[in-house]
């Protein structure tokens, strides 16, 4: 037996090839179905294989406890999951895509598309989202007739503290999409939800704008540490003056 042999057979890591054939993950997926496997096993077929010393499994696994499980894979971004061991850009877009993929899926029925007729709703999709965010992301909720999102909720990505916003980029989306409507919501990184004098400024910008589209703006939430502030609830840039 050479020393790397030995090696080996005293370690708890297994190569898939070491691993029987009707316990790795793609045989058990096209035997079964995807529904049997776990949520490491689904990231390591995504993977598709693992780096020196460890198995695709077991990267699959460790990138979950890292970031936080599924929630945390959703929340994450492209450059973000590069960081972690075992992924390097090709993987890091694969996993990305197949989030993504999975996001536009939940928007072809539209029962399944969530509902966004309150700040409370809104705040429940993109509260974890927003979590911990070094930078200010801008999102600008496109809405059916009944209050349901259409398309997918994408980011207009600005600095620490401010976006640059173009009337363009806003309704870019909302118009492709036939919206009767749209929600803005941003976060703000220091945790203080409270609206700022260019976050009154440019939302009354963009309300006028919409008016001219015929694109009402229904809302534009803040998100802070846990909390929210709704400026058409509190009467900021949509009422003249806010209430208090």
């Amino acid at each position: 037996m050479t020393p790397d042999e030995d090696e080996r057979r005293h370690s708890p890591y297994r190569t898939m090839r070491e691993i029987a054939t009707d316990e790795r993950p793609r045989e058990r997926l096209l035997r079964h179905g995807p529904e049997v496997l776990s949520d490491g096993e689904l990231v390591a077929l995504i993977l598709g294989s693992g780096v020196k010393g460890e198995n695709v499994v077991d990267v699959a696994r460790s990138l979950l406890e890292t970031i936080g499980g599924l929630p945390g894979l959703v929340r994450a971004e492209a450059r973000e999951l590069q960081r972690a061991r075992g992924l390097g850009p090709a993987k890091a877009a694969q996993l990305a895509a197949a989030v993504e993929l999975g996001r536009r899926v939940q928007q072809i029925d539209p029962d399944s598309r969530p509902k966004l007729v309150t700040p409370e709703q809104v705040f429940q999709l993109l509260g974890s989202r927003l979590l911990g965010r070094a930078k200010e992301e801008l999102y600008v909720l496109a809405l059916d007739t009944r209050g349901r999102l259409l398309g997918a909720a994408n980011a207009i990505h600005g600095g620490i503290d401010h976006i640059p916003v173009r009337t363009a980029d806003v309704f870019r989306e909302a118009i492709v999409l036939e919206a009767v409507s749209v929600i803005l919501a941003h976060n703000h990184p220091s945790g203080d939800p409270r609206p700022s004098p260019p976050d009154v400024a440019t939302t009354k910008a963009i309300i006028a704008a919409g008016t001219l589209l015929g694109i009402e703006v229904i809302d534009h939430v803040i998100i802070g540490q846990g909390k929210f502030v709704s400026m058409s609830k509190e009467g900021y840039a949509f009422h003249g003056t806010r209430r208090g």
